[in-house]
């Protein structure tokens, strides 16, 4: 019987990534705070650059943990440090210098919390691999940052000590190191994960290639605890994905689409998530289990081609960039809210 949804190990996963979230959003207020504290038009500009890309970042954390299926709160020793961080970071107390220190360490922690993740999921399971992929963007966006940061910190810090300023090659020793990052982390890093660029196509395939996913681990598992963890997560997956659709695809396309088409859907997915509940009480490793298993895959599989072949191009062929985007944004919101509703449960 499958006594939970959820795996300790995906809940600290979770909590790590709102952790990240946390971060960034007082990696954006320090920086923020420094443009108010600087005068220097060179500083200024580039942190108005990191400002964009951390923005950027952000957006991108939110769709990896809306991907990674759960919503979580930050640990209450990331809460605590935040706290602390924006009363220093505005004091008078440290000098800028001191300050912008502070911050690098944060970057630091941030990069180092992105590759923790990447190893983390390596072992708990393909599924996530595929979700925490954007991070990529995040990791590498942030060592470059702490590049910036040596270089501006250079700078501050000659200036705080001699009043004067470094010698000229600062900025072309910087540039140096960020093309060497670039060689490392190499076509693995792509901006295309924003979440202000993703189509509501883009997103609906995401889910629908992370749910194919958790069946085939399924499938290739003989660990009963590990095929309750993966259909645990296939369970609040399906049923995010298939409301969030309900919400706000549905409704949009159906003027286009056609009612008899759109009720298709409707059913379809009314049908898969009967299965699924019946599924709660059985045993992943019972013969019944995996009847109803391969009924799952066969539903998933047909509902899936039919929106990645006909829903799709019907949306294209009637939906203007903006409006296929605005929808990607109203998804993944519905399905945040989803994913926190389950999770309060």
């Amino acid at each position: 019987m499958v006594a939970t949804l959820n795996d300790t190990k995906r809940q600290a996963i979770a909590e790590k990534l709102a952790d990240m979230r946390a971060l960034q959003n007082l990696i954006i207020s320090n920086e923020k705070q420094f443009l108010s504290e600087m005068s220097d038009a060179e500083l200024r500009k580039r942190f108005e650059s990191m400002i964009q890309d951390d923005e950027k970042n952000l957006g991108v954390l939110e769709t990896v943990i809306t991907q990674y299926g759960i919503q979580s709160q930050p640990s209450s020793a990331v809460h605590e440090m935040v706290q602390k961080a924006q009363g220093m970071m505005k004091g008078s107390e440290l000098s800028l210098y001191k300050k912008v220190t502070q911050h690098e360490l944060i970057k630091h922690g941030q990069v180092m919390s992105g590759l923790i993740v990447h190893k983390a999921a390596q072992i708990v399971g393909a599924d996530i691999e595929a979700a925490i992929t954007p991070l990529n963007t995040v990791n590498f966006e942030n060592r470059a940052h702490q590049e910036q940061l040596k270089g501006i910190l250079e700078i501050l810090g000659t200036r705080e000590l001699t009043g004067q300023d470094p010698d000229q090659g600062v900025w072309a020793r910087v540039q140096d190191a960020v093309a060497a990052l670039s060689g490392v982390f190499g076509s693995a890093v792509t901006q295309s994960s924003d979440k202000s660029d993703m189509n509501i196509q883009d997103v609906i395939r995401m889910d629908h290639a992370k749910a194919k996913t958790l069946m085939s681990e399924i499938e290739g598992s003989n660990d009963a605890s590990k095929m309750q963890e993966f259909f645990g997560q296939l369970y609040k997956d399906l049923l995010v994905h298939s409301e969030a659709e309900e919400q706000v695809v549905y409704p949009a396309i159906r003027g286009f689409y056609g009612e008899a088409n759109t009720q298709e859907l409707f059913d379809e997915q009314a049908q898969l998530k009967n299965v699924l509940n019946q599924m709660l009480s059985l045993s992943p490793t019972s013969t019944e289990f995996k009847r109803f298993l391969e009924q799952v895959k066969q539903m998933v599989n047909e509902h899936t081609s039919e929106e990645e072949n006909a829903m799709f191009a019907a949306i294209r062929n009637n939906c203007s960039t903006e409006q296929q985007e605005k929808m990607a944004t109203q998804f993944k919101e519905a399905k945040k809210q989803l994913q926190t509703q389950m999770a309060q449960k």
